[in-house]
C-alpha cells in the first residue's frame, strides 16, 4: 500500500493544494486506488500524478465542505472528456449521492445525462465496516462544524487512517489503533480551534494509537509558511514512531 500526497494544505492556502491523498495497493496483479476528499484545488493537482482515466477506482469524501469535495465536478467531466468507460464508486456518509449529484448539477447543469462510466455510490457509517474494491473499510466520526468522517482502510497486509477534518474524538482513536499510516489535520502548534485538531494533540493521538507512521495535513497557512521549522523540531522530537510534514507529491511507501 502507498500513500501519494496529492495536496496537503487547508481551504484558503496560496501556496499548497487542498489535502488530498491517493492510496493505491497492488495485489496479486491488479492495482486498486482510491482518492481520499477532492477539494477545488485537487483535480488538476490529481492529473500531474495520474493520466490514465481508468486508473481510479474510488473516491472517499469526508464531509461536504468546498476544500474536500467542490472539486468533484471538475473530476469527473475530464473523465467523461477522456472517454472513461469504468464505473467509478463514491463513498462517504449518509446522503452522499445527493450532495454530489447537486454540486455536479450547479458546476455543470445536465453534465450527468452525458456521463460515459456509472457512478455507484456507496454510504459508509459509523459501526458497519464494508468490503468493497477489495480493502475494509471503517469510519468513525470527528468533531468539526459539520458532520465530518475520519476512515480506515484496512488492505492486504497493511492499513491507513485519514482524519478528513476534525479534533479527534474516542471513536476516531478507538478507530486509528495500530494503524500502519496516521494521516491528520493540525490546524495550529496546541492552540485549540473549533473542529480541528492541533500538532501537540495529533502526536499524542498518534501515541496512544500506537501509529507506525504520522503524518501532518491542513495546517493552517502561515502557520506552514513562517513556523514550519519549529513544526519540523517537534516531529524530529518524536523517537518513539515516524512523524512527519509531507509536501505536495511526496510518497509514503507502507
Amino acid at each position: 500500500m502507498r500513500a501519494v500526497f496529492v495536496g496537503v494544505g487547508e481551504s484558503c492556502d496560496e501556496r499548497l493544494p487542498n489535502t488530498s491523498i491517493l492510496v493505491e495497493e497492488d495485489s496479486e496483479g491488479t492495482n486498486r486506488s482510491v482518492l481520499l476528499d477532492c477539494g477545488f484545488t485537487v483535480p488538476c493537482q490529481y492529473w500531474r500524478h495520474r493520466s490514465d482515466p481508468e486508473a481510479l477506482d474510488g473516491l472517499w469524501i469526508s464531509h461536504f465542505h468546498g476544500d474536500h469535495f467542490f472539486g468533484v465536478p471538475a473530476l469527473l467531466l475530464r473523465f467523461w472528456e477522456m472517454k472513461r468507460r469504468k464505473p467509478l464508486l463514491i463513498l462517504g456518509q449518509n446522503g452522499i449521492q445527493q450532495l454530489v449529484e447537486k454540486v455536479m448539477d450547479l458546476a455543470y447543469p445536465s453534465f450527468r445525462k452525458k456521463l460515459t462510466y456509472a457512478l455507484d455510490f456507496m454510504e459508509l457509517e459509523p459501526g458497519k465496516p464494508v468490503r468493497v474494491l477489495g480493502w475494509t473499510w471503517q469510519s468513525a466520526e470527528n468533531e468539526h462544524g459539520q458532520r465530518s468522517f475520519a476512515v480506515r482502510i484496512d488492505g492486504r497486509e497493511k492499513s491507513l487512517f485519514y482524519s478528513g477534518d476534525g479534533r479527534p474524538t474516542e471513536a476516531t482513536l478507538a478507530l486509528a489503533r495500530h494503524c500502519d499510516l496516521l494521516i491528520h489535520e493540525a490546524y495550529q502548534i496546541n492552540h485549540a480551534t473549533f473542529g480541528h485538531g492541533t500538532i501537540e494533540g495529533c502526536i499524542a493521538f498518534a501515541r496512544s494509537a500506537r501509529a507506525s507512521i504520522l503524518a501532518l495535513v491542513h495546517l493552517q497557512r502561515d502557520l506552514r509558511r513562517d513556523r514550519s521549522h519549529e513544526v519540523l523540531a517537534m516531529l524530529k522530537g518524536v523517537q518513539d514512531f515516524r512523524a512527519c510534514l509531507p509536501e505536495p507529491g511526496d510518497v509514503l511507501e507502507l
